[in-house]
């Protein structure tokens, strides 16, 4: 019922940035919360920034004060700026959506988008 579309991500050197999207489509009017998560290899998959409904927002402990969520209603777009990357930061985001649709909660996965910080 919702489809996602996560770009912006690449090569980036420690301490440079990108900033992510996701294009966000659908049965839209159902989500409460959408997420960026991260995944790098033989780890799981870890929450990194939510924004609900209201426009609050939280941060990993990992990510506080250099990533920012953010979301563009009129577009149907979320958004991650990602400031001093860290190798450590090297990852494939995820953006992620949470609906209701009547009393069913849904959980909605993009595809993906690979972030390499490296020199």
């Amino acid at each position: 019922q919702v489809q996602l579309v996560e770009s912006g991500g690449g090569l980036v050197q420690p301490g440079g940035s990108l900033r992510l999207s996701c294009a966000a489509s659908g049965k839209l009017f159902g989500i409460y919360a959408m997420a960026w998560y991260r995944q790098a290899p033989g780890k799981q998959r870890e929450l990194l920034a939510t924004i609900f409904s209201n426009s609050n927002t939280n941060y990993a402990t990992s990510v506080k004060g250099r990533f920012t969520i953010s979301r563009d209603n009129a577009n149907n777009t979320l958004y991650l700026q990602m400031n001093n990357l860290k190798p450590e930061d090297t990852a494939v985001y995820y953006c992620n959506a949470g609906a209701q649709y009547g009393l069913e909660d849904y959980d909605f996965w993009g595809q993906g988008t690979q972030v390499t910080v490296s020199s």
